[in-house]
């Protein structure tokens, strides 16, 4: 069967989506999973688009060994400059070049002739050849342009020195048989295009990313380009993870392959949801939390009889295993190292005994601990931000017929503790008005959600907030059995994150692009 390459744009459109912005710790984070997932190409960002990105793209040029790292780049020479800063110290570079070819794109944004737009990306092309082995080129909107244009784009762009031809779907506009026509139109009337990979870039605007991303394989392209869970600008991108199950549930419709440790799905998916704060839904095909659950009776019958009636996929399959070992608080080090083992995580002695001093605070609170509970809490705070404040107490008095108030004693570095009481709308508006008290810090609540990360009375809540201040803006993460808790750790996690961001060189202006 013939590989399909698998590339990786969770830290670039991903990174687009509304809401999201990671640091320069969190992407280098995710490209080490992206890794040991076994991506071939990993798309870090966008240098250009300000100093801050180009030092992340090159913290992720620099880590990564074993994948291919790329950075985006519009067809200008400063552009390009850039990128080739920023991947500096890549064990193998890639630059990726696009300019809009579509009719509505050429008028209203570029203001450009059919042949200017020509001249611009060869002049690009050509320039870049100078200094990048690997080179790939995206006519952006080439779903909405005309099929003889952007064969002539194509046949240049190969001519120039382009090694990789990408088509985007931008917008998410086309459907799985005119997408699918697209390519085999390319594979038969352009020349020299043997010489080349043709990679596909679906927008899930229309709910059809995944589906055109597979009829592109089955009309000739070689790479699909998509994101872990499927994030990325308005309804997303292509899921990674949808395509790559589908080449394996149905190889023998396909007949192509991913070069994937499938194993590595499920950890995965988790990290991107965690650093990124977007929630999975339950529903979500492959990695949503119901995809492997069965309600029914006439389904849990014939699961019972035999599992492939009802499941297609099996939970092992992405790295979902199910052990008897159960966890509580009279376990001991070696059970709970066995359990990290079983989940799949390789820590060194030093983070196992961190990650068992917290186990064993977690089984005081509750009577058994699940594999979902100790990946919650690894994954807690698998980032370290410098922390100017630290929770060390809370007090809420609550009740119907009374106002809210919070006692909340937080440490300050070079400080000591400070303790403030406020008093609020509810619970946790009284903890914030507190936190505010205590650092004098004057921020905007942009968005504040909860989740359950287990399951039970006794489940682990997780809170996520984004905070505001002037333009900053920075998310945080708080989890604890009681929410209250977590939505104070959440809210000082992200005050710590909007302090670091005040201090670092540039951030990152996002743009909407392929």
């Amino acid at each position: 069967m013939r590989k399909i390459y698998i590339f990786d744009t969770t830290l670039r459109d991903g990174e687009q989506s509304p809401g999201v912005n990671l640091n320069t710790q969190e992407k280098v984070e995710i490209a080490y999973q992206l890794e040991r997932l076994g991506v071939d190409r990993i798309e870090a960002g966008f240098p250009a688009a300000s100093p801050g990105d180009l030092a992340a793209v090159n913290a992720v040029a620099r880590a990564v060994k074993n994948a291919t790292v790329i950075g985006l780049s519009r067809s200008r020479e400063q552009d390009i400059d850039a990128a080739r800063e920023a991947l500096k110290g890549a064990a193998d570079p890639c630059l990726h070049l696009f300019l809009a070819t579509s009719p509505i794109h050429r008028k209203y944004k570029l203001r450009m002739e059919k042949e200017q737009v020509l001249e611009n990306a060869e002049r690009a092309i050509r320039y870049a050849k100078q200094y990048f082995d690997k080179i790939e080129f995206s006519p952006e909107d080439a779903g909405r342009t005309e099929l003889d244009f952007l064969c002539e784009v194509t046949a240049m762009a190969i001519r120039a020195g382009a090694t990789v031809v990408n088509i985007p779907d931008t917008v998410g506009y086309m459907n799985p048989s005119e997408f699918g026509n697209i390519f085999k139109t390319l594979k038969n009337e352009v020349p020299g295009i043997e010489k080349i990979q043709l990679s596909a870039h679906c927008h899930d605007d229309l709910g059809m990313a995944t589906a055109n991303a597979l009829a592109a394989i089955l009309n000739g392209a070689d790479q699909i380009e998509g994101t872990i869970n499927g994030i990325g600008e308005r309804a997303g991108n292509t899921a990674i993870e949808e395509v790559a199950m589908a080449l394996a549930t149905r190889a023998d419709f396909f007949q192509a392959t991913t070069s994937l440790n499938l194993k590595e799905i499920a950890k995965t998916s988790r990290l991107v949801s965690k650093l990124t704060g977007m929630v999975i839904p339950g529903n979500k095909a492959i990695v949503g939390a119901n995809a492997f659950a069965h309600e029914s009776g006439i389904h849990q019958d014939g699961m019972l009889k035999e599992k492939t009636t009802y499941e297609i996929i099996s939970p092992e399959t992405i790295g979902l295993v199910d052990s008897k070992l159960v966890l509580g608080k009279h376990s001991g080090r070696a059970a709970f190292r066995e359990k990290l083992i079983d989940l799949g995580y390789d820590l060194g002695e030093n983070a196992v005994n961190a990650a068992f001093g917290k186990f064993k605070d977690l089984a005081d609170k509750k009577k058994n601990v699940s594999d979902e509970d100790i990946r919650a809490m690894l994954e807690e705070k698998l980032i370290d931000t410098p922390e100017v404040y630290t929770l060390e107490k809370l007090q809420v008095s609550y009740g119907n017929q009374s106002t809210p108030t919070a006692t909340v004693s937080i440490r300050v570095v070079e400080d000591g503790v400070r303790e403030q009481t406020a008093e609020g709308n509810g619970s946790v508006d009284a903890i914030y008005n507190a936190i505010d008290a205590v650092t004098s810090e004057t921020v905007e609540l942009e968005d504040y959600s909860i989740k359950s990360v287990t399951h039970g009375k006794d489940a682990l809540g997780e809170v996520h907030v984004v905070l505001k201040q002037d333009e900053v803006s920075a998310q945080g993460r708080g989890l604890s059995t009681d929410i209250l808790e977590a939505s104070a750790r959440a809210y000082i996690d992200a005050l710590n994150r909007l302090i670091e961001k005040r201090k670092s060189p540039g951030r990152r202006d996002k743009m909407s692009l392929i």
